[in-house]
């Protein structure tokens, strides 16, 4: 007999775990029932998994488990709240909870936890406030789970003040408990309170508060932090693992330290997808392009398929460089993979094919998107702008305020651009004192004055650039003493105020252009004593003049041109190249003289 109720049982399990539907489940219930083992153990949590599992059955789930005596365990009561405040139903794990604690049945040190994540995915403060009034009066408030449950609850609803409470009346804290606060803190932006948190750490931390604490290090530009932090992870239990690694390249880049990030990479023995990406778009924020796209094709390499991020990362390179076939490539692999398309994709996509020179495809894919925001203008914005369709520029904007996108900094910085490269003074002015008055209230930036300041040097409005040069909160940087000092010698005006020369000098700049106009202007002026005391500043900061240098893309690749550098592998044959074309340009101009000389003897 004992066989045959223990094969029944079997069948009936696996019954369950093929079950979908509810009404299936009824009749397999009213056999457990007739059986007599609906109260087995292995029976009522295969049983409860099913509820967890399957669809929002929470009345149907509680009646079965009324029938359980949760005095024997209580293990089934919490699978089930458990199950549901880890799926997408995390309400429905607080209204278990509700029915069952209704019911009769008196929580544990394991269903608080439960309890408590469901409560934070839905941020249900006030339910969480309920919960954390039971753990008081049931005395689990020392209990040190229940405890950083209630500090994870609180940091996740931003609650700061009341999970800092909790931590501090906490008689016993672990790892868990600091890293509940450091990131929360990291969370809610509080990237100072998480560092100063991980400083008073009195236990060692695991990799989850590493990972925490250099999130908010790069946020704020921490390096010195950082670099503690990654030998404090080498010297750790368990080692620099591959989530720390990234969180370290991650670290590494948002505080320009790109040769560390690139150590982290290159020591690393597995790469995911997140670390190609950290490195990848490191590159590109720290203006090394061409390194990005050399690196994304050793991804491709790998084996490793690309997702939105990265591709759009990668496509940010391509417009840096111009690189458009490189461009068209990744938008064809978008299509082909079948890649959604969000505002992220969609924005890079019109800046890429903008800044190469595609103004209709930019316009065309701008157009097709559903959905816009703020940044999605400035690309096309700063695209159109940078190739001169200054008009369309200011179209566009009022058809932007029209739809009711509020303009940024970013925005009128591409206006001013678009009116500094057309020449477009009353424009400019009027854009710029918008962008100071009532309407907007952006306070201009170091950049914003500087299209100011070349606007007006570029109409030979030198003394109105003067102005407003002295007029600025800030010091002027070099490029907006570079646009003066240029106007001033185009204009033959190479008196400059001493307070604006004495003023640059006193600049901390190593771009080698100024020094050299500035030297010039004194030269011209047959101040000799001015020049050579710009030389001797230019040799006591190390300032030389950087080689030019061009880039070009062929067939997908970038290849960048030095001058006086012939280690291009292909270097002789494009001298002969250019050799022959110099030798084509010459005859050409040859064959010109010669005919307007016979031309003239004719006459």
């Amino acid at each position: 007999m004992s066989k045959i109720k223990h094969s029944l049982k079997r069948v009936l399990l696996d019954s369950i775990q093929r079950c979908k539907k509810l009404t299936t489940f009824k009749k397999i219930h009213a056999q457990l029932i007739t059986s007599g083992v609906v109260s087995n153990d292995f029976v009522v949590n295969r049983v409860v998994e099913f509820f967890a599992k399957g669809p929002n059955f929470v009345d149907y789930a509680c009646d079965f488990l009324s029938e359980y005596d949760w005095k024997v365990s209580s293990f089934p009561f919490n699978a089930l709240v458990s199950g549901y405040a880890i799926g997408d139903r995390p309400k429905t794990a607080f209204l278990v909870y509700r029915r069952i604690v209704k019911d009769g049945f008196l929580p544990d040190m394991f269903t608080f936890p439960a309890v408590l994540k469901s409560c934070a995915k839905f941020v249900g403060i006030g339910e969480g406030r309920q919960v954390h009034g039971v753990i008081i009066k049931m005395g689990f408030v020392c209990n040190i789970y229940v405890e950083n449950s209630l500090v994870h609850f609180y940091s996740v609803c931003k609650r700061f003040g009341d999970a800092s409470r909790v931590f501090d009346e906490m008689l016993v804290r672990d790892v868990v408990s600091w890293t509940g606060v450091i990131s929360g803190y990291v969370r809610a932006g509080l990237f100072d309170e998480a560092v100063g948190l991980f400083l008073r750490m009195d236990v060692e931390p695991n990799a989850a508060t590493f990972v925490s604490v250099l999130v908010a290090c790069g946020r704020k530009g921490y390096l010195s932090v950082g670099k503690g932090i990654h030998g404090l992870s080498f010297k750790s239990a368990f080692g620099v693992g591959l989530e720390v690694s990234n969180a370290l390249m991650d670290m590494y880049v948002k505080c320009g330290c790109l040769p560390g990030a690139k150590q982290v990479f290159d020591e690393l023995a597995e790469k995911d997808i997140v670390s190609w990406t950290s490195i990848i778009s490191g590159l590109v924020q720290c203006n090394c392009p061409k390194e990005a796209l050399e690196l994304f094709q050793d991804m491709q390499s790998s084996g490793i398929e690309p997702d939105g991020i990265i591709l759009t990362s990668v496509l940010s390179a391509c417009a840096r460089l111009g690189a458009l076939d490189y461009g068209r490539w990744v938008h064809e692999h978008i299509d082909r993979k079948a890649i959604k398309w969000d505002i992220q994709i969609g924005t890079a996509m019109v800046d890429m094919y903008a800044k190469c020179g595609c103004i209709e495809m930019s316009m065309q894919i701008f157009n097709g998107m559903p959905h816009k925001n703020v940044l999605t203008w400035n690309a096309l914005l700063n695209g159109l702008a940078m190739h001169g369709h200054a008009y369309k520029v200011l179209e566009l904007f009022e058809e932007m305020v029209r739809v009711g996108m509020r303009p940024n900094e970013v925005t009128f910085l591409a206006i001013l651009t678009a009116c500094c490269h057309c020449g477009l003074v009353n424009e400019g002015r009027q854009y710029f004192n918008w962008m100071k008055g009532q309407q907007y209230n952006l306070p201009p930036r170091l950049e914003h004055y500087g299209c100011m300041v070349d606007l007006l040097c570029r109409a030979r409005l030198l003394d109105e650039a003067l102005e407003l040069t002295k007029a600025m909160p800030m010091s002027p940087d070099v490029r907006i003493m570079g646009a003066l000092l240029s106007a001033c010698k185009e204009n033959g005006n190479t008196e400059l105020p001493q307070e604006i020369l004495d003023r640059f000098v006193e600049l901390d700049s190593h771009d080698s252009g100024v020094y050299v106009l500035l030297s010039n202007i004194h030269a011209i002026n047959q101040r000799w004593d001015d020049v050579t005391r710009i030389r001797r500043l230019m040799k006591e900061k190390g300032i030389k003049k950087p080689p030019g240098s061009t880039v070009i893309e062929l067939d997908g690749k970038a290849h960048e041109f030095i001058v006086g550098d012939t280690r291009h592998p292909q270097d002789k044959r494009i001298r002969l190249l250019l050799k022959i074309l110099s030798d084509q340009i010459f005859l050409e101009e040859h064959r010109e003289h010669s005919f307007f000389i016979q031309s003239h003897f004719c006459a």
